[in-house]
């Protein structure tokens, strides 16, 4: 049996990284969503996590629980559109972006073993520690996720959009979108709450274009006699 044409294998890339990517950023915006309903802004640690309020650590705990699964469809997502490029793609732009990927899956998987271990030493019955651990722990997760992987992701969408405009491989609109949330991850993420929903945004987007894209009607690939 010979091999699928190039072409057929060329529809299954961007229809895997749309699906891939769709996923991502449901589960991520699900996970920041969470975070922001379980840590309200304003609210002082001890009734904003609550030692009393289950249902805040709960929505918390669930968070934390997505984050895993959002890292890993994120590298799936961006290994295949990367694939997409193929021979298009830029050294360069290519080295930016997939390590500007990669730095992020990273930094968002350490602020989300962070905010786990302080939330179950505050939380352990019998534990000592008090207000200055919760702190001390959900500072430093915050600061990771709004300051260092969502900056991450700015340079991510720069690098991709650069590259998709500058081949021809995603439409100026697109482009123009991901520098628009290039700029907010970059300056207003970290002091604007709900800032960060930018980045599952535009992966929702663009994943969604991706999707458009492969279900297009397409000329008919002949096999080769």
């Amino acid at each position: 049996m010979q091999p699928p044409p190039s072409g057929e294998r060329a529809l299954r890339t961007p229809r895997a990284a749309g699906l891939a990517g769709v996923v991502f950023a449901l589960l991520f915006a699900a996970a920041i969503v969470l975070i922001r309903i379980g840590i309200p802004e304003g609210v002082e640690a001890a009734t904003a996590v609550g030692r009393t309020d289950a249902a805040r650590r709960n929505a918390v705990h669930t968070a934390l629980a997505l984050v895993p699964f959002a890292g890993i469809l994120f590298l799936w997502f961006a290994g295949v559109v990367r694939s997409h490029l193929g021979e298009v793609e830029d050294r360069f732009l290519a080295t930016v972006f997939l390590g500007s990927g990669l730095v992020f899956v990273a930094t968002m998987f350490g602020a989300a073993a962070a905010a786990a271990a302080v939330l179950d030493i505050v939380h352990t019955p019998g534990s000592t520690a008090g207000l200055r651990t919760w702190d001390f722990g959900s500072h430093f997760a915050y600061t990771l996720m709004t300051g260092y992987a969502m900056r991450m992701a700015a340079v991510f969408i720069c690098s991709l959009s650069v590259l998709g405009h500058r081949r021809g491989v995603l439409p100026r609109w697109l482009a123009l979108l991901g520098f628009l949330a290039t700029l907010v991850l970059l300056f207003v993420s970290s002091n604007v709450p709900w800032a960060e929903l930018a980045f599952p945004a535009w992966s929702l987007v663009l994943s969604g274009y991706l999707l458009v894209v492969t279900y297009r009607p397409r000329p008919s690939v002949t096999a080769a006699t």
